[in-house]
């Protein structure tokens, strides 16, 4: 029974603690089930306070919880609010000024500062680099002592529309809005910011305090029933800034003011006050493609009260009350407190400052300083060359050259101001420019001295860096208008050469592509251009296919033509050759200008005195800018500014290359003379300059080969003893003393002085010489020739005769006993001389006296000739029978070599300095003008 009984017990000792073990499991399963979802509660809790806000859960908890006497909700909302004091406290240390100096960094000067530090005064501020932020309040979270007030800014012009929702107190919308109008126009230049209103509520506009700009077109109050003259207005400014400015690598006006350092069009803020409603469907879909485009053009809108949705940078505003307002910048938690604006009286009274500054600006008289830059080579001409011509009611006209307008006509008759214009495009361009950017090439057709300014003179050493050819008096050298079109068509396909070995087809991917070479653009101004087309020759033929192709493919390397001219046929010669015509995109029309722009825009028949049209639209109307333009040619105007930039010249820069068509280049100073050595194995002879951009001499080499002889043909002894007297001249140059003689023949009383001359010199630099008259040239041309049967000699041998055709008659007389002559011996000379280092170098009279000495001989024993004051249907028997276009010019000459040319070559003779030639020439130092050249540029200011 003992034994049952404890058994028993055991048993339900043993059950207890089960019970007991069961219930202490079942209470903490039910325990931790509570704290699951007391757990969940609070997250739910703390879920709900956060999508609310902490202040708003503490300050209204039945927004959150149907009980919020729940401890779990209680929990929750400690511990958010512990979590925000905590974190106020750490942006009370570091919030307040992180922000103040973001603020400070984005909105300098009265983009922040209080209306009482800056209201009256005209700011300053850069354009190119415009504030992001704009200050319109102070901002707090309300019920948090903790939080600081810190400054509420908005976005505005190139970053942000912005949207304003009012709560039916319309009037605080006006101030907010009056108040960051005054701001943004206060902070700039006078003229730099635009002003659209439109309210559709008012007939007389709003922003009433801002109207005194209107007194000077900063403000345009639009009527209220004429809203889609607005949008027009703002589309068409849209569409304009697109054709013109946004062509290259710039997608804003922003990154393209950036770029060049200068806002080239100022800010337009379009203000609507609506009421609520949506517009019309065409009205709203142009506000809504206004919107989405006009950022990138400097268009930024403000609307009051107007649904506006837009694929755009928008900012919001919304107001809550009296002065009150949230702000998409700040979050829903902050209110803006929106600054006091000033009182009426001195926001009147500042806008009517700012509009009689703009005013006084636009009225003032510009000079041609104000059309350079503060600092001097700043700018980089990568997409394009721009600067400012002149202007128009104070604010500056711009000429652009590059990918839009690569090319530039300009037009005027004479006493329009054309030199005066050209001097002011040229020299802003200079100035912005440095000469590694730009090249300048200039031609004056016309009997002046337009850009000799550029070069140095004899009482001035300056000379403009970036000119690198100067060309003047050129009206009867059309050939040097076809030289430089020659050239610029080689640059241009030289710099596609390297364009296609970088795989690139622009000059500015070519830059791109090759940052250590040097690729300025080029700008050729070729002044009354009307005389390349002047005649009906091979001239105009050649310069119109050059000029066409320049015209089309220079665009793309950088090369860029300014063609001018004072007469309609100027125009009238590209009439039919729409492939030149049309590549002129720029247009300047000067007073009473004809044909320049088109058929129906007269506008240039009504402009005043010291006025042009600009037009980047091939001359169309709505393209036209009227301009004043400011005196370039005042004595000593643009001469200081060409001194500041030749002092700025790097080391080793040269001047320019100076033709002038009424001077003579002087042999000594000829590039290819002084590069004469001795060292050559076939020497040349010299006998010219031929009209191209480089100066390059008319050279003959005088190898051993048949035909290798040089005739001077001409009646005009200065310019045939010149090329003769050349020719002996270059020669000893390339040989030592000992290795070269010359037998001069002096055959003409009129010459002997100028052959006795050349043979003096000969001798004083060492060399054997000869001269031989009348009387004696027959022996020593029977010497030469029985000379030359015997074998080629070690010493070259030069025969330069005289007026050859003088001593026909005595070389015809024979021999008594041989009857044999000394014109047989001329002969032989001229035909087997060359092969035996013997060159006859001679000058006849005329092409037929030539002939005359060759006889029955063919002309090809004469290999070159240069024939001065000879027309062309004379030597076509000397230029491989090809008919030669030439009718005689003074001081200008034909060159043909027929182992080198293909058609003949206008020169010009040499003046020989020292040695005189009949009469002795005056000329001018290499690079240098004419004594009164300067002053003459001053006489031509208003042609």
């Amino acid at each position: 029974m003992v034994k049952r009984s404890d058994r028993r017990s055991r048993i339900e000792s043993a059950f207890e603690h089960l019970r007991r073990s069961i219930s202490d499991a079942l209470g903490a399963a039910e325990n931790a089930h509570q704290r699951v979802l007391d757990t969940f509660a609070e997250q739910e809790h703390a879920l709900r306070i956060a999508q609310t806000g902490a202040a708003k859960a503490e300050r209204e908890p039945e927004q959150v919880t149907d009980d919020p006497a729940d401890p779990r909700f209680q929990a929750a909302l400690a511990r958010a609010l512990a979590d925000r004091d905590e974190i106020y406290r750490d942006w009370t240390e570091q919030g307040p000024p992180s922000l103040a100096k973001l603020v400070e960094a984005n909105s300098p000067g009265s983009a922040s500062e209080p209306f009482d530090t800056w209201l009256g005064g005209f700011g300053d501020g850069d354009a190119a680099n415009p504030p992001e932020l704009w200050r319109i309040g102070t901002a707090s979270v309300p019920d948090s002592p903790l939080s600081p007030d810190f400054p509420a800014v908005v976005p505005a012009l190139d970053f942000a529309h912005l949207r304003i929702t009012t709560d039916g107190v319309p009037e605080t919308a006006e101030t907010l809005v009056q108040n960051l109008l005054l701001r943004i126009v206060s902070h700039f230049q006078p003229g730099q910011v635009r002003i659209h209103s439109w309210d559709i509520a008012r007939l007389t506009g709003t922003l009433p305090d801002l109207h005194p700009l209107s007194s000077a077109g900063l403000l345009t109050a639009h009527d209220s029933t004429r809203l889609s003259d607005m949008l027009d207005v703002l589309s068409d400014h849209i569409k304009r800034i697109h054709s013109h400015d946004l062509l290259g690598e710039h997608t804003t006006l922003r990154a393209l003011a950036a770029a060049h350092g200068r806002r080239s069009e100022p800010w337009r803020i379009a203000v609507l006050f609506g009421n609520g409603d949506p517009l019309r469907d065409e009205q709203q879909q142009q506000l809504q493609r206004i919107a989405r485009n006009g950022l990138a053009c400097g268009i930024q809108l403000i609307t009051v009260d107007l649904p506006l949705t837009v694929n755009s940078s928008i900012e919001s505003i919304t107001l809550i009350g009296e002065n009150r307002a949230r702000t998409s910048m700040t979050g829903p938690e902050a209110v803006v407190a929106l600054d006091d604006p000033p009182t009426r009286g001195q926001a009147a009274k500042a806008c009517g400052s700012i509009a009689a500054e703009f005013e006084s600006r636009r009225a003032r008289v510009r000079t041609f300083d104000d059309l350079l830059p503060d600092e001097l080579w700043q700018c980089h001409s990568r997409s394009e060359l721009q600067a400012p011509v002149g202007f128009n009611e104070g604010e500056e006209v711009w000429v652009r050259l590059g990918d839009a307008s690569p090319h530039t006509l300009i037009g005027g008759p004479s006493g329009s101001g054309k030199t005066n214009f050209l001097y002011g495009m040229l020299g802003a361009m200079a100035a912005r420019y440095s000469p590694d950017e730009l090249e300048l090439y200039l031609l004056d057709f016309k009997e002046g001295v337009s850009f000799a300014q550029f070069t140095p003179g004899k009482r001035d050493p300056s000379w403009l860096p970036h000119a690198k050819l100067v060309g003047v008096n050129v009206n009867t050298d059309r050939e040097f208008g076809l030289a430089l079109l020659r050239f610029l068509s080689d640059e241009m396909r030289r710099r596609a050469d390297v364009a296609k070995q970088h795989e690139v087809t622009k000059l500015e991917e070519l830059r791109a592509e090759d940052p250590s070479g040097r690729w300025p653009r080029i700008v050729a101004v070729i002044d009354e251009f009307q005389y390349l087309f002047a005649e009906r020759d091979p001239v105009t033929a050649q310069a119109t296919k050059l000029l066409e192709d320049v015209a089309r493919r220079g665009r793309s390397q950088g090369i860029h033509l300014v063609l001018a001219s004072q007469d309609v046929s100027g125009i009238e010669a590209f009439w039919g050759k729409p492939a030149i015509f049309e590549q002129f995109i720029l247009r300047i029309a000067l007073p009473k200008a004809r044909r320049v722009l088109t058929e129906h825009n007269q506008a240039a028949m009504e402009l005043p005195r010291w006025h042009a049209v600009v037009n980047h639209e091939s001359g169309v109307k709505h393209g036209n800018e009227i301009a004043r333009i400011p005196d370039a040619t005042a004595r000593d105007t643009f001469h200081e500014l060409q001194q500041k930039l030749w002092q700025r010249r790097s080391a080793g820069s040269h001047a320019p290359r100076l033709f002038d068509g009424s001077n003579l280049p002087k042999l000594s100073e000829l590039a290819d003379y002084r590069k004469l050595t001795t060292s050559v194995s076939t020497p040349r002879a010299l006998l010219g300059q031929i009209i191209d951009v480089e100066g390059t001499a008319a050279a003959v080499r005088l190898s051993r080969s048949p035909g290798r002889n040089v005739a001077v043909i001409g009646s005009v002894p200065e310019d045939t003893t010149s090329a003769l007297g050349a020719a002996a001249l270059s020669l000893s140059r390339q040989h030592e003393p000992g290795t070269i003689r010359f037998t001069i023949g002096s055959l003409l009383d009129d010459v002997d002085d100028a052959a006795r001359s050349v043979a003096t010199e000969l001798a004083e630099r060492g060399h054997q010489v000869d001269v031989v008259g009348l009387d004696g040239i027959a022996e020593t041309l029977d010497g030469i020739a029985a000379g030359i049967g015997s074998g080629a000699s070690a010493v070259r041998h030069c025969v330069v005769l005289y007026a050859v055709d003088a001593a026909q008659t005595t070389l015809e007389r024979k021999d008594p006993v041989t009857r044999a002559c000394a014109l047989d011996s001329l002969r032989t000379i001229l035909k087997q001389g060359p092969e035996s280092r013997v060159h006859v170098l001679g000058w006849w009279r005329s092409a037929q006296r030539v002939k005359n000495t060759l006889g029955m001989g063919p002309v090809d024993d004469i290999g070159a000739w240069v024939a001065f004051d000879v027309h062309g249907q004379e030597l076509s028997a000397f230029a491989a029978g090809q008919p030669v276009n030439w009718s005689p010019r003074s001081r200008r000459g034909l060159f043909f070599d027929r182992s080198v040319h293909s058609r003949p070559e206008v020169v010009l003779p040499f003046d020989l300095g020292g040695v005189p030639t009949v009469p002795a020439q005056r000329s001018t130092e290499p690079g240098e003008t004419s004594t009164n050249a300067r002053a003459e540029v001053r006489e031509e200011a208003g042609d």
